[in-house]
């Protein structure tokens, strides 16, 4: 999603006149079900606030529990706080068209929110770009707890995808703007 969350209320523009509630139950349903974009959100992928435990980074959404129901909506909470935490080296606006690299790490968090393991999956050998990646993931560490039923066997995995510009910044595709035209 582009953006942040969404959020309108078609209702409380609708004045009925003098008639059967049918109408305005039938528009809340309507505008329930279409939503408020002109494309499907997945409501478990949305922006999901974070709860924060008082640690020394303050103002941190990388702690304390998730608040997050879904894998999705936690890795997106993941890629927040991953982008937070390295602000410097996040590249504003959309990826460019052509990119210097393309680095997949699949990492593992444990009900604690501490990283167990991470590992290069995919990359195209740009070693200053895989040690951003894994530097960036440590940094942010620890994370959000997931919620227990989120875990398997104690733990969670998560792959995610780090896109470099040129000029080596990155953002995480989970929270990325679609690519700029070539």
């Amino acid at each position: 999603m582009i953006g942040g969350p969404r959020s309108c209320n078609h209702a409380s523009s609708f004045t009925p006149m003098k008639t059967s509630l049918a109408p305005l139950l039938a528009l809340a349903a309507i505008s329930a079900i279409t939503g408020c974009a002109s494309r499907s959100i997945d409501p478990g992928t949305a922006r999901t606030p974070v709860a924060t435990a008082h640690t020394g980074r303050a103002g941190s959404s990388c702690e304390g529990a998730s608040a997050t129901v879904t894998h999705d909506a936690y890795k997106r909470a993941l890629a927040l706080c991953i982008s937070e935490m390295n602000a410097a080296r996040v590249s504003p606006g959309r990826p460019q068209a052509l990119l210097r690299s393309v680095v997949v790490l699949k990492y593992t968090v444990d009900a604690q929110g501490n990283l167990l393991h991470s590992s290069i999956m995919r990359s195209n050998k740009d070693v200053e770009a895989e040690a951003i990646a894994l530097s960036t993931l440590r940094k942010s560490a620890p994370f959000p707890q997931p919620a227990s039923h989120l875990l398997r066997r104690g733990h969670i995995d998560i792959i995610e995808t780090w896109l470099f510009n040129n000029d080596g910044r990155f953002q995480l595709r989970t929270i990325a703007q679609p690519q700029m035209d070539s």
